[in-house]
């Protein structure tokens, strides 16, 4: 096929229209001339896509790439058009939104293509009643928000010719004010000059102040009528009535704003401290300064270790912090509750019947008394 000579440039009135099956550019007239008989392939070379006449439209975008991604996005969702009240959580409906986006950045970039086609017909095949039942809410919620705009537009309106009508009032009541004023002062004697301006001005804010709130209770019930009658003549339907009885994809029907949606906690900074242990803290022990011992003498007077920073107060602290963090960790408790029983406070249980507790083979022996370690320096 010979390719068409014009442009743009050289025809101003030019208009190219768009095919969303393969998004080359037509002109009009090339339109007409080629599909108006019926469905044809596309004119483009290696394109062997079948178009319909009906299919065209002007393109919105100017680039391409962002008008398929549109057309992508809305066919889409129209499919997957499930809403926030039919899920349990919000992880579920964060869940869904991502898949949504996902499959649509697949069909935009061609990844999975086939797959991802097939997915969205199963779903559409597997929740037909639900799509048409959250499309017919979303058609209800569009015509609510349209009508209460107009309602907006028209407070706005009258508000505005209220301004414009109180200043024109006050206008000519001022004009008025001012002449009857100059007549008495012209017609009056000059004693009574001070006593009529003084009575001019307290006329003057009297009547400002009830014209005002006269025009104030006129625009209140001039809005109420207009409230009153939308809400009786062209009131949206609720959201039960278009649709009603149909089940959403999750089960039994739903009222909005019935089902509470659980919100998880966010997530809290990492402390390593988060269980209560707090290094600063000393129930069984209080640090000292000094402690005898014939293995820490030479390092408390070797000055090469003390100029590198080396501190015995945190070998102290850490060493004591070791030896008693294990004493408020009562196991035997710990199990028994796990476990739904009892069992009698035993202090001084030794560390070997604790550890055969912990691993579930505690045995009836006697309760000894705690040893200390033979490499405890203290």
């Amino acid at each position: 096929m010979a390719k068409k000579m014009s442009s743009r440039y050289l025809n101003p009135d030019m208009r190219f229209l768009i095919n969303p099956e393969c998004y080359h550019k037509m002109c009009e007239s090339c339109v007409d001339r080629i599909f108006s008989a019926g469905p044809a392939p596309c004119p483009v070379a290696g394109c062997h896509k079948t178009l319909r006449k009906n299919r065209f439209r002007k393109q919105t975008f100017e680039d391409i790439s962002v008008e398929r991604e549109v057309d992508i996005r809305k066919r889409v969702m129209a499919i997957l058009n499930r809403r926030e009240e039919e899920f349990d959580s919000k992880r579920a409906w964060d869940d869904f939104l991502e898949q949504r986006e996902e499959m649509i950045a697949n069909l935009v970039y061609g990844t999975d293509v086939a797959k991802t086609e097939a997915q969205l017909a199963e779903y559409a095949a597997a929740n037909a009643a639900s799509i048409r039942h959250n499309k017919a809410l979303e058609s209800e919620e569009s015509a609510s928000l349209l009508q209460q705009q107009s309602l907006e537009q028209e407070a706005l309106r009258q508000r505005r010719e209220a301004a414009r009508q109180d200043y024109d009032n006050e206008r000519r009541a001022k004009l008025a004010g001012r002449e009857d004023i100059i007549t008495r002062l012209a017609t009056g004697s000059a004693k009574d000059a001070e006593a009529i301006a003084r009575e001019a001005k307290r006329e003057g804010v009297l009547k400002k102040s009830s014209a005002r709130r006269s025009e104030a209770e006129r625009i209140k019930r001039k809005q109420a009528a207009l409230l009153a009658e939308s809400k009786t003549a062209g009131a949206p339907v609720p959201a039960g009535g278009a649709g009603a009885g149909v089940k959403p994809a999750t089960g039994p029907g739903l009222i909005k704003g019935l089902r509470t949606i659980k919100t998880p906690e966010p997530e809290k900074p990492y402390d390593p401290f988060a269980g209560g242990l707090s290094l600063m803290k000393r129930d069984y022990y209080t640090l000292q300064d000094y402690y005898p011992s014939p293995y820490l003498d030479p390092i408390r007077d070797d000055v090469r270790m003390l100029a590198g920073g080396y501190d015995l107060k945190e070998y102290y602290a850490r060493s004591l912090f070791e030896a008693f963090a294990g004493l408020g960790c009562l196991i035997e408790e710990e199990i028994a509750a796990r476990n739904g029983k009892s069992v009698a406070f035993e202090p001084f249980a030794t560390a070997e019947k604790h550890s055969a507790v912990a691993t579930g083979k505690a045995s009836k022996a006697a309760v000894g008394k705690p040893t200390l370690a033979s490499d405890d320096v203290f």
